[in-house]
């Protein structure tokens, strides 16, 4: 398999530039190990684990699947109940792993505990002015997320083709490419923009390895970029998820500015998308992410076939700008 060095690869140590970020139902150690093991960098997602416990034991089973580089991704959210970020925190140094993604608001109160061990923070942001500020707070790699991205693509709908070079411009650190993300055209077309890698989320979980039901992973595959729906835009708490019985009739009863979260609340329980769909396969039974990059995607490989042929297209693209 090709390699190619970037600033991401050299911190990380890890063979190419590509990512799995944290992915909420998703992002276990299964996948994360052979992601690892294909040569890429998974994050194991932190708020799936009741506790710090749960997580370093989560963190010490993919260990015993892999020797190669991996992170923990910790989603700094409000939430109804809380969540035990402190005892992630010091659970992640316990364990000795080097990496954290952070998302939501700024890592500010954990920084220094993990600046103190040696722990490397990267911070998703959806906006060149948040980061600016991460890297002002510490942070050490950002990775930016475009319109196109699955989750949470902010409220400013700035397409990654303006925003990654924009983000590039205004800060001294690593840049990694999210949103859109799928193959190797979209990885060469990011390095030349300026990035030192690119996040892929929707194209991991359309993979043998990961945890997921295979209506799923199929309907990723039979889907294309039309086929997801924004949620949330009302509450400026906007979400790309893919397009299904339960999205539509969000963002139909969205678009009445007096309807508020408690409208909506029962169709876009989390436990439905992790239950019904993730789970048992109904791709119409609850809300569930997917970004616009699975028009780009058309099979259900293993993360190592998948990473190979990423970085085998990803060299014909440079040949190809190289004539």
């Amino acid at each position: 398999m090709a390699q190619f060095k970037t600033r991401l690869t050299e911190m990380f140590g890890v063979e190419t530039p590509i990512c799995m970020g944290g992915m909420t139902g998703v992002g276990y150690g299964e996948l994360v190990a052979a992601v690892a093991n294909a040569g890429a960098l998974g994050f194991i997602t932190a708020h799936m684990f009741k506790s710090g416990e749960e997580l370093l034991a989560e963190i010490e089973k993919t260990k015993k699947l892999t020797d190669k580089p991996f992170g923990v991704n910790l989603t700094l959210l409000p939430s109804i109940n809380p969540i035990p970020y402190d005892e992630y925190r010091e659970a992640i140094i316990h364990s000795g792993i080097k990496i954290v993604e952070t998302a939501g608001r700024a890592p500010t109160d954990h920084l220094p505990r993990f600046k103190e061990h040696g722990v490397k923070v990267i911070h998703k942001c959806t906006s060149v002015r948040h980061a600016v500020s991460a890297v002002k707070k510490g942070v050490d790699v950002i990775s930016i997320d475009g319109f196109e991205c699955a989750g949470h693509p902010g409220e400013d709908d700035v397409g990654l083709i303006v925003l990654l070079p924009a983000t590039v411009d205004a800060v001294d650190v690593p840049v990694i490419a999210s949103g859109g993300m799928a193959d190797g055209r979209g990885l060469a077309a990011a390095i030349a923009l300026g990035a030192d890698g690119v996040n892929m989320g929707t194209r991991f979980c359309a993979t043998v390895e990961a945890t997921i039901h295979e209506n799923v992973k199929k309907k990723i595959v039979e889907n294309t970029e039309l086929d997801t729906v924004l949620v949330g835009r009302s509450l400026r708490n906007t979400a790309r998820v893919a397009k299904n019985d339960v999205s539509t009739q969000v963002a139909e009863i969205q678009k009445d500015p007096t309807k508020t979260f408690a409208d909506v609340k029962e169709l876009m329980a989390g436990v439905r998308g992790r239950e019904n769909v993730l789970r048992d396969g109904d791709t119409d039974g609850g809300i569930w992410t997917s970004g616009q990059s699975q028009a780009l995607i058309h099979d259900i490989p293993t993360c190592k076939d998948l990473v190979s042929n990423i970085m085998k297209q990803f060299e014909e693209a440079r040949a190809k700008l190289a004539r």
